[in-house]
């Protein structure tokens, strides 16, 4: 049992491992113009592991203004008060907000109180 309690630590630090997570390739560009355009950037993830180390490893932490994890509310989505505790930390109001989200049924929380809603196909992107 010990076996497989070590394989199953080292299977999940390789997972959680910065360099295991590629963002898709439109990522940064996005980012730097809604950046550079004053806009602010707040990310919401249902991640079991701190997701603002992956986004340091990439270069892409001075991007986004707040990350709201699930895991740290003691809520999952499609809870509308993640996407509300993204805006409370962005000072911004939620119906004049942009939600883009992946998942129609898990982002679904966050739309219903946002003024627009964008749901982006997304395909896993590889490690290269």
């Amino acid at each position: 049992m010990d076996f497989l309690r070590g394989a199953e630590e080292a299977a999940y630090r390789e997972l959680t491992a910065p360099d295991a997570w590629v963002p898709y390739p439109d990522t940064e560009p996005v980012l730097r113009a809604l950046h550079q355009r004053g806009l602010r950037v707040a990310i919401v993830s249902d991640f079991a592991w701190d997701l603002r180390t992956h986004l340091a490893h990439h270069g892409l932490d001075a991007l986004i203004d707040t990350c709201v994890i699930s895991y740290e509310q003691g809520r999952e989505k499609p809870d509308p008060q993640l996407f509300l505790k993204a805006c409370a930390d962005l000072g911004a109001d939620p119906r004049a907000t942009l939600m883009v989200g992946d998942n129609p049924v898990r982002d679904g929380g966050a739309a219903a109180c946002a003024r627009t809603s964008f749901r982006r196909n997304t395909a896993p992107v590889s490690a290269a």
